[in-house]
């Protein structure tokens, strides 16, 4: 089955700036004045700075997607690199929708009181991808979500020491907030959980000090790859080593693979290119396929044993509904008929070094680093502020990026594996010339602005 094409655009094949036509908006007409209408009603509804943000970028929105594309309403289109991870088999691709059109017009929301054969089928197809001995599951919404699921299974094992790394990302609802070290986030909010601690990512002399510090008391939450804290990338044999550190001093290990699952790192899992197996694994993102919002929460039967005896203490109305769970299974489905994992390694193992390459000639002075692991690729510039305005440039050249939340001075790039060859071509294209507008820009600054 063949999904339709996007609003009024009947395919992906390229278009240049304007080509497409119009989009109505709500029921303001389309153009300027619905930009202007939909400020408006983010200013009065949803957030002030968001609405400032979104002038930052030209006001445009965003109304359709096919691919590795998106639309805007005046007809124009951008490559969307960004997305935060979600989109690593695309917009709307085929075999995702095909699954969630068919369930759809069945059966989207369930009960809840019977059983509902789209979770059990979700379930045992995740599954089927996850580090042997992780077979039990519990489906949410949000990373976020996940990320308390792993706790309250921690604390339930009498793990209520939580442990998380410097610059680590795992979402702002308050458990998953005490393990996100970030001041600006948490302040407002405190006082969150007791006994955290954060330590260097990386560093497993100092989580051994820590675990050696309270046996059997610690639960420890790491990222494969930091994508919020900027594309760090650990030490060869650093997640073996976490793990084997957890073992030997009884603690609880919890890998967030929000990010970094579901093939983009060129694996299945980032836990797969050590050989780890945590007592629990996070993920979401791109588990929806790049069409729904679920996550999920995956352990080993023994991790998951209060969840087993009273399936009462920890739920959700949304958990396991059949429309996500028809998602779930058109995802794990299109990155193995597509092989998108290995898709995944090979598109990296181009872009990183050309991405590197093109940095170092056009900004050598204002590029720290660039570096990357399957399609989680970040540039670190000398500063945020140009970080923020390398991102405005890449959007004037037709490129949507991410920010990094935790490394304000890295521009994050994690394509979809669904990229073609012209598609490549088109990013580094626009790359160089953001990369060259950036070097004018600052040069027609006083230079007390730089």
């Amino acid at each position: 089955m063949t999904s339709p094409g996007p609003a009024t655009i009947s395919s992906p094949r390229p278009l240049t700036p304007h080509s497409a036509p119009p989009v109505t908006v709500g029921n303001a007409p389309d153009g300027d004045h619905g930009e202007r209408e939909v400020l408006r009603l983010y200013r009065a509804h949803l957030s002030k700075g968001r609405a400032t943000l979104a002038e930052l970028f030209g006001s445009h929105m965003e109304v359709a997607s096919e691919g590795a594309w998106l639309w805007t309403s005046d007809g124009e289109r951008f490559l969307n690199v960004g997305g935060y991870g979600v989109y690593l088999m695309g917009a709307r691709h085929p075999i995702v929708m095909e699954e969630v059109q068919r369930q759809l017009t069945t059966h989207p929301t369930a009960t809840r009181i019977l059983l509902e054969p789209t979770v059990a089928y979700a379930a045992e197809a995740l599954v089927s991808t996850m580090p042997e001995g992780l077979d039990r599951v519990h489906f949410a919404l949000s990373g976020a979500e996940a990320v308390e699921t792993g706790l309250k299974l921690a604390r339930a094992h009498g793990r209520r020491r939580i442990v998380s790394m410097e610059r680590g990302y795992h979402g702002k609802t308050m458990g998953a907030l005490t393990a996100t070290a970030k001041e600006v986030y948490q302040k407002p909010f405190r006082p969150l959980l007791p006994d955290a601690t954060h330590l260097p990512f990386g560093d497993a002399e100092a989580l051994e000090r820590e675990l050696v510090a309270h046996p059997g008391e610690c639960c420890v939450i790491v990222e494969p790859v930091q994508g919020e804290g900027g594309v760090i990338i650990p030490p060869r044999g650093y997640l073996r080593r976490v793990e084997e550190l957890v073992r030997e001093h009884g603690g609880f290990l919890i890998l967030d693979e929000v990010q970094s699952g579901m093939g983009r790192l060129g694996e299945w899992w980032g836990a797969d290119l050590e050989g780890v197996k945590p007592d629990v694994l996070l993920t979401g993102k791109a588990l929806g396929g790049g069409v729904v919002p679920v996550s999920a929460a995956v352990a080993t039967r023994a991790a998951f044993r209060p969840f087993d005896k009273d399936p009462y203490v920890h739920t959700s109305t949304f958990s396991g509904q059949p429309l996500l769970m028809a998602a779930v299974r058109g995802a794990i489905r299109a990155v193995k008929e597509e092989r998108l994992t290995t898709r995944a390694m090979d598109l990296g193992a181009e872009l990183l070094p050309r991405v590197r390459e093109i940095a170092e000639r056009t900004i050598p002075d204002l590029v720290v680093d660039v570096r990357g692991q399957g399609l989680l690729i970040g540039v670190e510039l000398v500063e945020a502020g140009l970080a923020g305005e390398l991102l405005i440039e890449l959007f004037n050249n037709g490129v949507v990026a991410n920010h990094s939340m935790n490394g304000s001075s890295v521009v994050r790039f994690t394509p979809p594996a669904v990229l073609t060859d012209s598609d490549v071509e088109y990013l580094l294209d626009s790359f160089e010339k953001a990369c060259r507008d950036l070097v004018s820009g600052r040069a027609t600054m006083p230079e007390s602005v730089r």
